[in-house]
């Protein structure tokens, strides 16, 4: 029984939890708000209500366990482990069963299910951005008017031309060592394309063929951690049809959730549809964030050069402990010459993002994203490298509003800026 089938498939989960408390010392809603309902231990309780039949979904439930960043912080540190991540995605999923989505919701996910909709809607979105929001300095843009954005959030304008529609779908290069399909993930391709085309020169400059699917899209992760398993069921075959089809060596991502939902969520949500359970296994068998891949080859520092420049690594959640990809881009920034890594006090804390949580409850996100500020500060570093975009759009968000001069770029920018090329 899959998580994404109701809370009976995690019921040895819930009676695994101890109540001992651990996960309050490391949950970050928890240290800001302190309200019990905020930790694993709290949501637990209630799952294991709702499975018993002594709690009727409600409103109120189903918020209770969307305050849950799914930052696997309470995982990592759990004596009895347990993986309270499923619980909470099974509780979701169960609710929304029972409950539907909200409306917004449902019709913002409705557009993300259907790709050449969303495609279509984010190009038109584009041209007309201007109109709701306002340059601040380049590369940064504030609502006009409340549109389910605080006015105060700076974010990063949407690309004129999406990186997908920037570049070709098969790059080749002499005696390649490898060959790679690259999955691009929605903010690469819409609001970040320079990460792309980082990703795509290190990649060439390694030797590395890559394939660039066009017809790829949303991997669908904001779907299923919302509980809406259904709707995401086509674009998980879809992706596996489309990437289990192209002879690679690897499947490359350059953002954590994304890496997570090939890996982790297609293989459970698929689990049971005939003709995919497999072949979701051997697909999600290939994937590799972008530094684990390069690590591997092995990663050459003699194709860099950087001046003498102080930067500091947060690791995203998705990435660090959902794919256990830690050691990789550390080693990767350590390596290049010029660079001189000062390490956070809690590079793995949550940066307070988590994808939509971060538009439904920003106040609590940014609370959060202070304490990431203050030991950004605390490192003295002029640059901050992460792995995923989405912490990238929130880390730049906190150091303009606090006027911090931190600039943020992801891991393979940081190496494409410092490339050197023929």
């Amino acid at each position: 029984m899959s998580i994404f089938d109701g809370l009976a498939a995690v019921e040895e989960e819930i009676l695994k939890c101890m109540k001992c408390g651990n996960c309050q010392a490391v949950c970050p809603l928890y240290q800001e708000s302190r309200r019990e309902p905020a930790v694993a231990r709290g949501k637990i309780r209630l799952a294991a209500a709702v499975l018993e039949g002594r709690l009727e979904p409600t409103d109120g439930l189903a918020e209770r366990f969307a305050l849950c960043l799914t930052c696997l912080a309470c995982v990592a540190s759990c004596p009895s482990g347990v993986k309270v991540d499923r619980i909470i995605l099974a509780a979701r999923t169960a609710l929304t069963q029972k409950k539907g989505l909200p409306f917004i919701k449902k019709t913002v996910f409705t557009g993300l299910s259907r790709p050449r909709l969303f495609d279509l809607g984010v190009k038109t979105a584009a041209r007309l951005q201007g109109l709701l929001f306002k340059n601040i300095e380049p590369g940064k843009m504030q609502p006009r008017f409340p549109i389910g954005l605080e006015l105060r959030r700076i974010v990063p304008p949407l690309a004129p031309v999406p990186f997908r529609d920037q570049v070709a779908e098969k790059h080749t290069v002499e005696r390649p060592v490898a060959t790679v399909a690259f999955f691009t993930g929605c903010m690469t391709n819409y609001l970040y394309p320079g990460i792309g085309q980082a990703a795509l020169r290190v990649l060439k400059a390694h030797g590395v063929e890559v394939i660039i699917p066009r017809l790829q899209h949303c991997c669908g992760a904001p779907i299923l951690y919302n509980g809406a398993a259904d709707m995401a069921l086509e674009m998980a075959r879809s992706h596996v049809d489309l990437f289990g089809g192209i002879p690679a060596d690897a499947i490359i991502t350059v953002c954590g959730t994304c890496g997570e939902a090939f890996k982790h969520l297609y293989p459970e949500l698929l689990d049971g549809v005939s003709g995919y359970g497999d072949r979701a296994r051997e697909v999600a068998a290939k994937i590799l964030d972008i530094t684990q891949f390069l690590h591997r080859l092995p990663f050459n520092p003699e194709l860099f050069r950087a001046p003498e420049l102080a930067v500091t690594y947060h690791q995203p959640c998705h990435l660090g402990r959902g794919l256990g990809v830690v050691q990789e881009p550390l080693s990767i920034i350590r390596s290049i010459p010029g660079v001189n890594y000062l390490p956070l006090k809690e590079p793995a804390r949550c940066c307070g993002n988590a994808g939509s949580f971060s538009l439904t409850h920003y106040d609590m996100s940014y609370q959060i994203l202070t304490r990431k500020l203050k030991d950004i500060e605390g490192t003295g570093a002029q640059l901050v490298v992460t792995g995923c975009p989405a912490c990238r759009m929130h880390l730049t968000d906190g150091l303009t509003q606090e006027q911090m001069p931190q600039k943020v770029v992801h891991t393979v920018e940081l190496l494409a800026r410092f490339l050197e090329e023929e």
